[in-house]
């Protein structure tokens, strides 16, 4: 779906302002000096979307939806299209006032399918921002426990900081997939 990939800019942005606050939380008492390496890591978050239950549960739910919509659509066109025909087959037929009754219920009928179209569109666009949000909130928290646990002093995302270079070390996506999975997953005994 485009619109996950499109989620990607707005995901980034998001964990931007995230990253940037624990960035800027107090240092823990013994802040490295000039001598000392900075831990740094990163997290590629439309991987973690991409791949974590609760992101495939999302992506599965708007799909659904998404076919749903799809149907009632086609129906729709179904429809126009008999009402098209019934006015090329039977329009010579009709008087002018049947004919032109028919085809302005012909062209009301195609504004509305296309204002639905729209709706449904905006709906799903709506749907997807709430799940997306939902879902990095749920993560911008792991994160930030994996790096405390880690002792890092700065995750980045690695699409939205522009990571020119990330050693596989550094990488920290699949170990936030799977602790958001495994916290997930205790949420959903409770």
């Amino acid at each position: 779906m485009k619109g996950w990939m499109s989620a990607g800019l707005v995901a980034a942005g998001m964990f931007a302002a995230v990253t940037s606050a624990v960035a800027q939380a107090p240092a823990p008492a013994a802040a490295p000096s000039a001598g000392t390496l900075v831990r740094v890591a990163y997290v590629d978050v439309q991987r973690v979307l991409a791949r974590s239950a609760a992101g495939v549960a999302a992506r599965e739910q708007l799909e659904r939806e998404k076919a749903a919509m799809q149907r009632e659509m086609d129906a729709k066109r179904v429809e126009l299209e008999k009402l098209r025909e019934e006015i090329e087959k039977k329009g010579p037929l009709m008087t002018a006032d049947a004919r032109r009754d028919k085809q302005d219920q012909f062209d009301r009928k195609r504004r509305d399918a296309a204002r639905l179209a729209d709706d449904f569109q905006k709906e799903l666009e709506k749907k997807e921002q709430g799940l997306l949000a939902k879902v990095l909130q749920d993560v911008t928290g792991v994160v930030e426990r994996v790096g405390k646990q880690r002792g890092l002093q700065l995750i980045v995302e690695r699409r939205g900081a522009t990571v020119l270079y990330g050693a596989a070390e550094a990488d920290l996506t699949d170990e936030i997939i799977r602790v958001y999975d495994q916290e997930n997953g205790a949420k959903k005994k409770q």
